[in-house]
């Protein structure tokens, strides 16, 4: 309940606070990709729940000739790499945390579909709200292999408190200073968790997948 109350707090400051930073963001966005200026989808949050994350946009709406996304990499623009690799894509997150739907400091929101690829122990990351950011995001970023990442996820809900909380802050703030790991090696953004675990069982190679938007982490 500390917690919950110390993220309305923060988030209600860092709304009236940026509220300058944020209009001309949405401002930036509408001239360069047009509308709609937010990106909305579904993710999982706190008891395997589904909720609405909200982050601006950061790619056009290019198909395929069979109507499907182009993949990330053909969608992806240079102010939409330039809002994420400073992470102010990630703003209108504040509106989630006020809601109660998120965290300051947690395990990254990920997509539905990959629900059936985790273990059961990496089913313990939605024991807890997700996060703005979390500890995967101080180790790398999008950087990380899936597998540490998870592992991350796990090690912060089992050893959740204040004080480490306080410490991914501060750490985060030097990762975005820094703009590593703002995708995976040969990504335009992340590499998908599905299609890592698909390869891994089958031995295949991957395939790129185009999205309605970015999935980074």
């Amino acid at each position: 309940m500390l917690k919950r109350l110390l993220d309305l707090v923060l988030a209600l400051i860092c709304l009236v606070c940026l509220s300058p930073i944020i209009l001309l963001v949405a401002l930036i966005v509408r001239l360069k990709l047009g509308s709609p200026v937010l990106f909305r989808q579904n993710r999982v949050g706190f008891g395997g729940h589904e909720f609405t994350l909200v982050k601006f946009r950061t790619m056009k709406d290019s198909l395929s000739e069979n109507g499907q996304p182009l993949p990330d990499k053909d969608r992806m623009t240079k102010l939409g790499h330039f809002l994420r690799s400073a992470s102010l894509d990630e703003l209108p997150e504040l509106w989630n945390i006020i809601k109660g739907e998120m965290s300051f400091v947690g395990p990254r929101p990920l997509l539905i579909e990959y629900m059936p690829y985790y273990t059961q122990r990496e089913r313990s990351r939605h024991h807890v709200r997700p996060g703005l950011t979390g500890l995967a995001q101080v180790r790398g970023r999008n950087a990380v292999r899936w597998r540490d990442k998870l592992r991350y996820d796990v090690f912060y809900v089992e050893h959740q408190s204040f004080f480490f909380d306080l410490q991914i802050l501060l750490q985060t703030g030097m990762v975005v200073l820094s703009r590593r790991g703002i995708n995976a090696p040969g990504e335009a953004t992340a590499a998908r968790l599905d299609v890592e675990r698909k390869q891994r069982v089958s031995g295949t190679s991957p395939t790129r997948i185009g999205t309605t938007e970015n999935v980074s982490c």
